[in-house]
């Protein structure tokens, strides 16, 4: 049986917000933005802890994609002890946790978006390419 996801969606990144009713929210935090945030176009972040069920994920990985804001760019993750799934907008990293140089491709990608270094944290060799 696949093992349920836990992750993060910031619903200010989503264009179509219909995907928050596919995932069981946990806990919500909503934080002020600053300037490090790199979002001057709006004034909060609403973050949501979710989890998936194992046998969803695809299918909410799928759906994240397409709905995810169109003009910015923004990313969503959520994991389990074996994959972490990393989602932009039109393009899914699943990525194989056994196999932490995997995350060296979703880096890359995130960086050619723009996205900053800090929050491009999900891989856990983070130090090697912050330098």
């Amino acid at each position: 049986m696949d093992k349920d996801y836990v992750g993060v969606i910031i619903e200010e990144s989503l264009e179509l917000k219909e995907v928050l009713h596919r995932v069981k929210i946990i806990k919500t935090k909503v934080e002020k933005v600053t300037p490090e945030h790199k979002t001057p176009w709006i004034k909060k972040w609403t973050l949501h802890t979710i989890q998936i069920k194992g046998d969803q994920a695809e299918t909410v990985a799928k759906e994240l994609s397409r709905s995810l804001d169109s003009k910015h760019n923004w990313y969503a993750d959520f994991k389990n002890d074996e994959y972490h799934y990393i989602i932009f907008r039109d393009e899914i990293f699943k990525v194989d946790r056994s196999k932490p140089e995997q995350y060296n491709g979703v880096t890359k990608y995130g960086k050619t978006l723009g996205i900053p270094n800090y929050q491009l944290d999900f891989s856990p060799h983070i130090r090697e390419w912050k330098r």
